[in-house]
C-alpha cells in the first residue's frame, strides 16, 4: 500500500489508525495490549528449552565418551598438548610492520620485542626470525642472532635471504672462535 500525502489532505494511513484507536476504544483495551495477549498465546518458555541431557543408552552405546570430554575441557593426563599458542597472522604482520619501524630508528629493544611478539602470533615465520637475528646481532648477542639465522635457513633454506643469513651465521661463528 502506498500513501501520498497532498498539502491539507488526510492521508488514508491515519484515517486507518484512527478508526483501529476507536475500535479498539470501544472494545475497552488497545491495540497493543491485543497484541500482545496474542503472542503471550503463542510463545512459551516451556516450548522453547532445549533438552542438553545424554540420551538413555548413551553410557552403553559410547563407553569412551567420557575421556573424550575430559580431553576437550583439558583435565585429562594424556592430553598430548601441552600448551596452546594464539596464532593470529594479521597481529604478527602489525608487530613486524612496528618492529620494522623501530628498527629504521635504531631503536633495536623495541624492535627485538616487536619481532618475539610476531613469532608468538605465527611461531614459524622465516621473515620474523631473520629480523629477530639482525636485531640479536646489533644488539651484541651473537648466540642468540645464530640461532635465529638457522630458524631462518631451516625454514627458507633457497629464501631470498638465504644468502644474507648464511654469510651472517659465518660471520658469527668467526668472530665466536676468536
Amino acid at each position: 500500500m502506498s500513501v501520498v500525502l497532498l498539502p491539507g489532505k488526510r492521508s488514508v494511513l491515519a484515517q486507518n489508525d484512527q478508526d483501529e484507536t476507536q475500535q479498539s476504544s470501544d472494545r475497552g483495551t488497545s491495540g497493543r495490549d491485543a497484541t500482545s495477549g496474542r503472542e503471550a498465546e503463542v510463545s512459551s518458555s516451556k516450548d522453547t528449552r532445549i533438552d542438553l541431557s545424554p540420551p538413555k543408552d548413551d553410557a552403553k552405546n559410547h563407553p569412551d565418551s567420557g575421556s573424550a570430554v575430559m580431553d576437550s575441557e583439558g583435565e585429562s593426563e594424556n592430553s598430548d598438548v601441552d600448551e596452546m599458542h594464539p596464532w593470529d597472522p594479521h597481529k604478527a604482520a602489525k608487530d613486524m610492520e612496528v618492529g620494522d619501524y623501530y628498527f629504521k630508528r635504531k631503536n633495536y629493544r623495541g624492535a627485538l620485542e616487536r619481532y618475539k611478539d610476531a613469532l608468538t602470533y605465527k611461531p614459524n615465520d622465516a621473515l620474523a626470525n631473520f629480523r629477530l637475528a639482525e636485531c640479536e646481532e646489533k644488539m651484541n648477542n651473537p648466540t642468540d642472532a645464530a640461532q635465529h639465522y638457522e630458524a631462518y635457513l631451516k625454514i627458507l633454506p633457497h629464501g631470498p635471504m638465504a644468502a644474507e643469513a648464511q654469510k651472517a651465521l659465518e660471520k658469527l661463528k668467526a668472530t665466536a672462535s676468536k
